[in-house]
C-alpha cells in the first residue's frame, strides 16, 4: 500500500515503515538502518520527511525501495506522559499529538502557552519545523521545549536540555529531523486557563494597515483570514485568555462562567459575527472550536479545530512565509497587490504573529515575525506558477519560508536567511557524521 502525506501530494515508498513499541526496539532499528526518517502526522507538504530525494510534489516519479532504508513511526511507542509540578514541566513521547497531550495535561490542570491550529499533528514534528500558533507574546511551539531525548545515528540515547547544553540545545530543537529520532520531549507548563473566542467580519484593509499593531495585540491569540479580494480581511479571530481553571472544574468547559470583556459590536470597521463561522466561506463549522464568547478551557479554544476532530484528508496545498514584524504592513500590501494572480486557486490565507526566540532554525530567530499562510486548491501546476510571484514580492522583507510547506525559494537564499546556519550544519555533521538522518531535503536546504 502506498503511504502518503495528509494532502496526498507526497509518497513515502523508499523505505520500510517501523512502529517500535519500546525505545530499545527503536534503537535497534536505527543501528541496523542505513537511512532513517521519522513520520509523524505526515502534515508536511514537501519532502522534508521523505528519505528519497526523488519524491516530488507531483507524486508521479518512480522510487526504489532500499532494504537498508527505514521510516519510523512513534505512534506505538510506550512512553508515559509525566507531569513534574515542582519543575513546571511535562515529559511526553515525541510522537504524541497535541490533541492527546493537551487532553491529558488539562486533566491535571496544567497547560501549554500555545498550540497549533490543528490538534492532530505531533509534538515532535511541529517543534522540529518551528510550527506555531499565534500571539504577540507567544513564541512558536518549539519555544516550550526545555529537554530532548534523541536516539542518535549509533543507536545511543542522548539527552539535550536547555539548562545544561546552552547553544547546542538552541540548535537541536528545530532540527528538521537531522539530529536523530526525538523519542521524548520535556515542555514547560503553566496553570490551566480559560478562554473565550470571538470573530469579527469584513475588516477593511485600510483599517488593518493603519491599526495593525493594535489589532494583532487585541487578544492573547489573533488570526486574520483574508482571501485578499475586495480590499478586506474576511474574518478576524480573537482568542481571549480570561482566567485560570481550578481542579474543581474537572476540565469541563460547562463549569466555566463567561467573562464580560466589554467588546464592541464593531471594531475598526469590522462587525462582530452573529453566528459561528468557518474561515473558508460555505464550509460547515462542525468540528471547529466554539466561538461567540462561550467560555472554554485553553485546549478547547487555542486550536482552531476541536481536539477530537481530525480532518480525514487535506484537499489543499499549503505555503507560509514569515517576515519580521517591522515589515508586516508593507509585506501584506505587497501580497494583496497580487490578488488577481491567485484568486482562482486560493481557499483562504491566515496571518498570525509569533514572538522572537533563540532557536537557530526558527523562522522567528532573533526577531518577532508575522506568518503569512496560504491554503491553496490542490493544483500544483497552478500553485507552482504563483509561488515565485509571491516570493518575489516578499523578497525585500527578509522573508523565511515555513520548513514544512511548499516554496520555491532557492536553497542559497534559504540558508542565507539564518545567521546560525553554518553552526547548525556543523552540529549535524558532529552528531551524524555519516548522514544517516540526511535526505534530499536536508542536502538541498542545509548542505547544498
Amino acid at each position: 500500500m502506498t503511504l502518503r502525506n495528509w494532502s496526498e501530494n507526497i509518497r513515502f515508498e523508499s523505505g520500510a515503515v517501523h512502529a517500535p513499541r519500546t525505545v530499545e526496539g527503536l534503537q535497534e532499528i536505527v543501528r541496523a538502518s542505513g537511512k532513517v526518517r521519522v513520520l509523524g502526522a505526515r502534515h508536511s507538504f514537501n519532502d522534508a520527511a521523505a528519505i528519497d530525494e526523488q519524491v516530488d510534489v507531483d507524486g508521479t516519479q518512480e522510487v526504489t525501495r532500499d532494504p537498508a532504508w527505514a521510516y519510523i513511526s512513534l505512534e506505538a511507542l510506550d512512553t508515559p506522559v509525566e507531569i513534574d509540578r515542582e519543575r513546571g514541566t511535562v515529559t511526553c513521547s515525541g510522537g504524541i499529538t497535541y490533541g492527546e497531550l493537551c487532553r491529558r495535561m488539562h486533566a491535571e490542570v496544567v497547560a501549554l502557552h500555545n498550540t497549533a491550529s490543528l490538534p492532530h499533528i505531533t509534538v515532535a514534528g511541529a517543534c522540529s519545523t518551528a510550527t506555531h500558533g499565534s500571539g504577540d507574546g507567544n513564541g512558536n511551539l518549539a519555544t516550550a521545549v526545555v529537554g530532548l531525548e534523541i536516539v542518535t545515528a549509533d543507536g545511543e540515547l542522548k539527552t539535550v536540555t536547555l539548562e545544561e547544553d546552552g547553544e547546542t540545545f538552541e540548535g537541536s530543537v528545530v532540527a528538521l529531523g537531522g539530529m536523530g529520532v526525538v523519542v521524548r520531549m520535556t515542555l514547560a507548563t503553566q496553570p490551566a486557563y480559560s478562554m473565550q473566542q470571538y470573530v469579527y467580519r469584513d475588516l477593511p484593509s485600510v483599517e488593518l494597515y493603519a491599526n495593525f499593531d493594535e489589532i494583532m495585540s487585541g487578544a492573547y491569540s489573533v488570526s486574520l483570514f483574508p482571501d485578499w479580494q475586495d480590499e478586506k480581511v474576511n474574518q478576524v479571530w480573537f482568542k481571549h485568555r480570561t482566567g485560570t481553571v481550578g481542579e474543581s472544574d474537572g476540565g469541563k468547559a460547562a463549569a466555566l462562567e463567561p467573562v464580560d470583556l466589554g467588546l464592541p459590536s464593531a471594531l475598526y470597521g469590522a462587525k462582530a459575527a452573529s453566528t459561528d463561522l468557518h474561515p473558508v466561506p460555505d464550509l460547515s463549522t462542525e468540528g471547529l472550536t466554539v466561538q461567540m464568547g462561550v467560555p472554554g478551557a485553553w485546549h478547547d479554544r487555542l486550536h482552531h479545530f476541536q481536539i477530537d476532530s481530525t480532518p480525514a484528508s487535506g484537499d489543499e496545498l499549503q505555503t507560509e512565509y514569515f517576515v519580521p514584524r517591522a515589515h508586516a504592513v508593507s509585506a501584506l500590501q505587497a501580497v494583496e497587490g497580487l490578488r488577481d494572480r491567485f484568486k482562482s486557486i486560493l481557499w483562504i490565507s491566515e496571518i498570525r504573529s509569533v514572538a522572537a526566540d533563540r532557536l537557530w532554525l526558527s523562522q522567528s530567530y532573533s526577531t518577532p515575525t508575522i506568518g503569512i499562510h496560504f491554503s491553496w486548491r490542490k493544483n500544483w501546476a497552478a500553485v507552482r506558477e504563483v509561488l515565485p510571484l509571491v516570493e518575489e514580492a516578499l523578497a525585500p522583507f527578509e522573508m523565511r519560508p515555513h520548513w514544512g510547506k511548499l516554496f520555491t525559494v532557492p536553497p542559497k537564499r534559504v540558508q542565507a536567511a539564518y545567521p546560525k546556519m553554518a553552526d547548525f550544519k556543523a552540529l549535524l555533521r558532529s552528531t551524524d557524521p555519516d548522514g544517516k538522518f540526511r535526505n534530499g531535503y536536508l542536502d538541498r536546504f542545509v548542505f547544498g
